[in-house]
């Protein structure tokens, strides 16, 4: 599957737009449009119950994205958050060093009278043998030698620009829960082992952002800090190392509980020699999407260095007392990372389908029905009909009060749901002549209304007076073979 494919669907369709589009856009920062806001805030409302609403021993937080600049000298970030660069003397382009023999690059061929290549990452010339000696984009410009380059976006509080004023907007969420260590221990009197889950917005001034919304310079994400004390043991083995394991499980199966197919997740160990400096061990679960497999969420045992490191700088106790063996102990924290816009485009990208109905293309988000960003559209079959209409925008209100519903008049009721397919609403509900009756040939109506299923197509009649009870159970739980059994079917 092409990502040129996603990205059409989501500006067509009200999911995704370039930032500040009319302008020429802003360089890897998106918008949100009505449908993707939808969207991504279902995914960060399953997230959050699943992690704190469902779990006794987990609590929320939601910290200041700018801190004081201790907190980030503190945590390494300013010292060692860097990149090594180059750029281009000619075109200017802006390359991470580590990444160039990764890149394509455009050669102009001194054995075919300069005519001009692109020749694979990796690969010589296959005319002249040469390999790449200048800018990968532009094949003529020397690159300047690699200097570090710090990620984090600076900024100033108060109105003088000067070195005292300087703050930072946060590259991670994680440290705004660390410094709040002590604070959320004493106000809801916790027991180790614990954990504080965040959702929130991160910056990072990446140097060769790309992939749609998998690496932009705004993002948001999902992360959960879970303290450990490493003085116990599960199993004969450390604590620590024992929950890790179950928060890689858990973490693995959430995205599979929502409706990624396993085929497209796998689990990465972190080699010895890529493993972060304050890491015992990492996971990432991969997904493949367009460009290759590539992390969606890293579960990592990051040990006492946070606590430790900020402990040491602002010369406070961040320690937890162990009752049980009389000790102040600093825990190990075991970090399940995950970023809300990767998993939004996991989604996306998981549930796109293109299926032929009657020798025509038909375009599916098979979206699992608690991330759909609709769950009804209440269509009329004739929008000339006064009555078909009145009774439609009735029940558009009244299913409202329950669940996203939208009402669309505007087209045929086979191209309404074709669009309803294209974005992922689960449920379909027609007004027909049916339910209506005719007064003119003094036929009365069935009180009825059509219910159609967006993955199977099959249509069921649904009692108006029952339409409640019945979304309850296919917004639910239910499964929609076993509730349509008690209906009559239709094709109409």
């Amino acid at each position: 599957m092409n990502m040129d494919v996603v990205v059409s669907l989501c500006k067509r369709r009200g999911f995704i737009f370039q930032s500040s589009e009319i302008y020429g856009g802003t360089g890897s920062c998106w918008d949100y449009g009505p449908l993707g806001v939808e969207l991504k805030n279902n995914v960060k409302r399953a997230w959050w119950r699943d992690n704190v609403h469902l779990r006794p021993d987990m609590v929320g937080l939601d910290a200041s994205i700018l801190m004081h600049p201790a907190v980030w000298k503190a945590s390494g970030h300013l010292d060692h958050f860097t990149d090594p660069m180059v750029d281009c003397k000619a075109c200017q382009r802006r390359f991470r060093d580590d990444t160039l023999e990764g890149l394509a690059w455009v050669h102009y061929c001194p054995a075919t009278k300069g005519n001009r290549f692109t020749v694979a990452a990796g690969e010589p010339c296959g005319h002249c043998g040469a390999r790449r000696t200048l800018c990968p984009e532009c094949g003529k410009g020397e690159l300047t030698p690699p200097r570090q380059f710090n990620l984090m976006f600076k900024t100033f509080m108060g109105p003088v620009e000067e070195d005292a004023a300087v703050a930072y907007l946060r590259p991670e969420t994680a440290q705004g829960i660390f410094v709040n260590f002590e604070n959320v221990l004493q106000a809801m009197r916790l027991k180790l082992p614990f954990g504080i889950a965040q959702i929130g917005k991160a910056f990072r001034n990446e140097i060769t952002p790309g992939n749609f919304t998998f690496r932009s310079r705004e993002f948001e994400q999902m992360e959960i800090e879970y303290f450990v004390n490493p003085q116990e043991t599960r199993d004969g083995r450390p604590a620590d190392e024992a929950i890790h394991e179950e928060w890689i499980a858990e973490r693995f199966a959430w995205y599979q509980r929502y409706g990624i197919r396993p085929d497209n997740l796998r689990l990465r160990e972190h080699a010895a020699d890529e493993l972060a400096h304050y890491a015992k061990r990492t996971a990432d679960i991969e997904y493949r999407f367009p460009m290759g497999w590539s992390e969606l969420e890293g579960i990592a045992n990051r040990t006492d260095f946070d606590l430790r490191q900020h402990a040491k700088a602002s010369g406070k106790a961040l320690t937890y007392f162990d009752e049980e063996r009389k000790t102040h102990v600093v825990p190990y924290v075991i970090e399940p990372s995950a970023g809300a816009d990767r998993s939004v485009l996991a989604f996306l990208v998981d549930a796109y389908r293109e299926e032929e109905v009657r020798g025509e293309k038909r375009v599916l988000l098979r979206l699992h029905r608690e991330l759909a960003p609709l769950k009804i559209a209440v269509l009329p079959l004739l929008k000339k009909r006064p009555e078909i209409v009145a009774l439609a925008q009735e029940l558009r209100t009244r299913l409202a009060r329950r669940w996203v519903t939208v009402y669309d008049d505007t087209a045929a009721i086979g191209r309404l749901y074709r669009r309803q397919d294209e974005v992922g609403t689960p449920y379909c509900l027609t007004v027909d002549v049916k339910t209506v009756g005719d007064q003119e040939k003094g036929e009365g109506g069935d009180g009825r209304v059509t219910v159609r299923d967006r993955d199977s197509m099959d249509q069921i009649r649904v009692p108006i007076a029952e339409l409640e009870t019945v979304f309850d159970r296919l917004l639910g739980e239910g499964d929609w073979a076993e509730v349509a059994a008690a209906y009559p079917r239709t094709t109409a």
